[in-house]
This record gives structure tokens, sequence and C-alpha cells, in this order.
């Protein structure tokens, strides 16, 4: 058996009194629960693999097929899968420190094939002996909270501690509203009544997972969660508290993507890491400094530069600036065509210098100088790395090499070229 520490008392929450480890209505703040991992000097630069998880495609690019126009079987989709399995395996042989895949749903266009990060997690986890996994993210929302933080547990202890809670509320209407939520945008007005109640679901659920997560028993009692609900008999008494079966046996991180005003403000009010992409550089910059200003604000206490933050950009490299460009335009015209309509380009700037209108589908030229996306030979990518570095203090770097469409050999000569070429100056 192994000794996991003392038990803390139970837990009673109500959904209206502040709690050890989450906020509980905005404005205010929790106290950091677990502990986090001493955090690394910017010497130590932690470097992990993004990947969306997607179907080889020959046609790749901004024109025809549309993005829904595609459709793939079964068989390509399992291929896929395995693939995506075997570059965990190369991207631990090159000595990354963490490999993320994301949470998608229905999705036979073949942009992002992987429904549970958790459950491929724990195959990567048997494949692999130090590299960390995340999700970046698992969908709260669409989860029920307690089975989330059930299986979360379970790949964190069956993996010796290497598990990392990647949270999100969620982008895309097709796949929530089957799931038994609702997403909107805090950008459109006429959706703000599902924002509003996805953002509730979410921090309930959120406040449920890590009470679940870090105490021996508790109760939670809220506006859209009720645990346990009252009135279940149980053994000739009634069940009061909840205890979840299994519990980390390690000090585990939550990370979750800033991705609109009010998301900046709840993360690190809630102790998590922050997650920054798809952002010109001076709204990244914007961020960056406002999260630490509410990080101090909240906890009495400054963090280093780049502490629990996190930097994601897409990235080539090349043997010349040229090639790079001509290699990677295709994927990168063929990502906006899936993205755009979802909202995602809306971190770009503008020719006014306010955040693009929705719906932008930025050329890889707009890409390139707003520097979301890093492009160029290995000393053109090292250099635009460093840039970041010095502007922001990066200690965690996540690298999105492998575009949509992009076949896994050609991400795997990217993973190699990274390693070997670009990422060794920062070691």
């Amino acid at each position: 058996m192994v000794d996991s520490g003392p038990a803390k008392d139970s837990h009673n929450w109500n959904g209206s009194r502040s709690g050890s480890f989450l906020r509980t209505a905005p404005g205010r703040c929790a106290a950091v629960g677990h502990p986090w991992p001493v955090s690394l000097t910017v010497d130590e630069m932690r470097t992990g693999v993004f990947l969306f998880g997607g179907v080889e495609m020959d046609d790749a690019g901004a024109g025809p097929p549309a993005a829904t126009d595609r459709r793939y079987g079964k068989e390509a989709i399992w291929e896929t899968t395995e693939r995506i399995i075997d570059t965990a395996v190369l991207c631990e042989a090159l000595g990354y420190d963490s490999y993320w895949l994301a949470e998608h749903h229905f999705q036979y266009e073949g942009y992002e094939v992987v429904p549970n990060g958790i459950l491929l997690g724990a195959v990567i986890a048997e494949r692999t002996e130090s590299l960390r996994i995340g999700t970046a993210f698992n969908i709260v929302p669409q989860w029920h909270p307690l089975r989330l933080a059930e299986d979360f547990a379970t790949l964190h202890n069956i993996s010796g501690g290497r598990a990392i809670l990647g949270v999100g509320r969620g982008t895309v209407p097709r796949e929530s509203e089957m799931l038994g939520t609702k997403i909107g945008s805090f950008d459109n007005p006429d959706k703000v009544g599902s924002d509003t109640s996805n953002r509730r679901q979410f921090e309930e659920a959120m406040q449920v997972i890590s009470l679940a997560l870090n105490e021996e028993r508790f109760s939670f009692h809220g506006e859209v969660y009720d645990f346990p609900p009252p009135g279940i008999p149980d053994r000739g008494g009634f069940v009061e508290e909840v205890t979840l079966v299994p519990r980390p046996l390690y000090p585990f991180e939550i990370w979750q993507a800033i991705t609109s005003p009010p998301t900046l403000e709840q993360v690190p009010r809630s102790g998590w890491g922050g997650v920054f992409w798809n952002n010109h550089w001076t709204f990244t910059k914007r961020n960056w400094d406002r999260f630490d200003e509410v990080w101090e604000e909240c906890h009495g206490q400054a963090l280093a530069r780049g502490e629990k933050r996190m930097l994601v950009r897409c990235v080539h490299v090349a043997d010349t600036y040229e090639q790079a460009i001509e290699e990677v335009r295709p994927g990168h015209d063929e990502m906006w065509k899936f993205l755009g309509p979802y909202g995602w380009s809306k971190g770009y700037m503008g020719q006014d210098g306010k955040p693009a209108a929705p719906g932008l589908i930025p050329e890889l030229e707009e890409s390139i100088d707003q520097k979301i996306w890093l492009v160029g030979t290995a000393d053109d990518v090292g250099e635009q790395i460093e840039w970041y570095r010095e502007l922001l203090g990066v200690e965690n770097l996540l690298l999105f090499p492998m575009m949509p469409g992009d076949s896994y050999d050609a991400a795997g000569d990217q993973l190699n070229r990274l390693a070997t070429d670009v990422l060794p100056r920062f070691s």
C-alpha cells in the first residue's frame, strides 16, 4: 500500500462560501491546494509538443474541398490514432518534456480524432517512462465532473505522476450540444446566454473536480451540481458525503487556455496555469503581465516572469526560409479554413490595432508578421523563441509542429529538427 499522507478533513461546499482550492465567485481568490513542482528557471525551459491529432490529407490548402466536405472512414481514423501514439513515443526518445492531445468529438472531417485524451494517455503512459501527458483541453462541461476526476486520477497514478490536467469550456456547438451542454462566446452577443450558462457549469464542475481530487470526503451543493443529492439510501442510512476512488498519489498541475477577458481574470484567481496561443505578440504580452498582476492581488506574491504561464506557438523548420514557407503554407491555410469560422483568429491584430473582426482567415504572412507562427531555418526559429524568452521569460513552451493535413512522417521530421537543431541552445 502506498501512503499518500494524512487525510484532510471532510469539506462541505454549498456553492456560496470560500473554500480550500477554488474561487467561489468572480473577484474572489482561491488558495492553491496541491503544491506544484519547484519552478524551473528560464534556463531550464520545459518544452512540450501539442498535436491536434488529425488524419493525413493530400489536398490541404486554402482552396477546395471545403472543411466539411471530407469524410474519413473508421480505418483511416484508427490508423491516425496509432500514429498519434507512435509520435508520443518519438517525443520521449527525443527528450521533450510533455505531449498534449486535444479532446474533440464527431469530426468525420479528420481534423481532430481523439475524443478522450485521458484514455489515450493511459496507452501512452504504458509505452513511455518520463514523458508528461496532457490534454489541451479536457472540455469540462461535456464530462460528468466526478468521472473526469476519477479518470484523471487513474491516469496520474498509473503514469507515476506524469498526467497534466488541462481544462477548457469548449468551442464547438456540434460537440457541446450533443454531449449535454451549450457553448457561447464572450464576443458574440447573440450567444451571451449560452456563454453565461457554460461558464457557470464549468466553474461549478471545476469546484467539484478540485474537491474530489484533493479532499478525503466532500459534499457540494450548487446551482448546477448537487453531490450527493438528498435522499440516497445506503445500508440503513443516507449518503451525505462523497469520496473519490482513486485519488491522486502525486502533486498535479491544472492549466486552462486564456481566451477571453473573464478567463484572464478567473484562471490566476483559481491558482492554475494559463495557456497563451494565437494572439498577436503585443496582446500576449499584455495578457501575460495581467495574469501576473491578478495572481499577486489574489495570492499575495508575485510570480517569476514566466511562472504559471505557457506559450504555445505553431512552428516549422526547413533548410531555408523559402522552403519553410512553401512547406508550411498548405497546412497553415487548411488550419484557418477549419478554425476561422469558430472565431479562433480573434487574437490577431486588425489594421486599426484592435483585435481582428470575427471570422478572419489570415494569410501565412500575417501569422508570421504577428509572431504567432515561427517559421524558417533552425537559426530563424531559435532566434524567434529566444525573442519570446526575453520578452516574457518563458518557462513553459508548447510547440505545435504538425499542421492539419501534414503526414506523421513530416511531423517526425519536424520533431527531430527541433530537438536536434533548435532546442539544444536553450538547455
